[in-house]
């Protein structure tokens, strides 16, 4: 019984902090004029980097400038499957450590894209964990676990 009322309210606690529509949909917006305006700041401004691996860090820093000015087909904040919960328990760092991320993960950003030219056509689907703190939604960064 005691087991079932901690777990009710943590589950309150969270749903509390949850984040509104209104903001996921501006993160969302944010992400999606960012990348495909070929504004890696904007993107890397939506990076939570307290208490992250530098190594990660400057990872994920490359990553999203990579993949600038596409055409994003489609972006949606998934919730977290039971895949997802296995990958987050199982993380390595850079260096091959074992890594945990900066904040618990609340949803996952999907992002598919697509590209179009004479010589045919490609599309590509990424994912990266979203997490909230301060009032708004993050991309999560790993760091070296404790």
């Amino acid at each position: 019984m005691k087991t079932a009322v901690l777990l009710a309210a943590a589950a309150l606690a969270a749903a509390a902090h949850a984040a509104t529509p209104a903001q996921e949909k501006r993160f969302v917006d944010t992400y999606r004029k960012a990348y495909e305006g070929k504004d890696h700041k904007a993107l890397v401004s939506l990076l939570y980097t307290k208490g992250a691996d530098a190594k990660a860090l400057a990872f994920y820093k490359m990553m999203l400038g990579a993949e600038l000015g596409g055409k994003i087909a489609a972006i949606e904040l998934a919730g977290l499957t039971d895949d997802d919960r296995k990958r987050i328990e199982s993380m390595q760092g850079p260096d091959g450590r074992t890594a945990k991320l900066v904040l618990p993960p609340t949803r996952k950003l999907v992002v598919r894209t697509g590209t179009s030219d004479k010589s045919g056509s490609s599309s590509a689907t990424s994912e990266v964990f979203v997490g909230e703190a301060d009032g708004r939604l993050w991309i999560l960064v790993p760091a070296a676990a404790r």
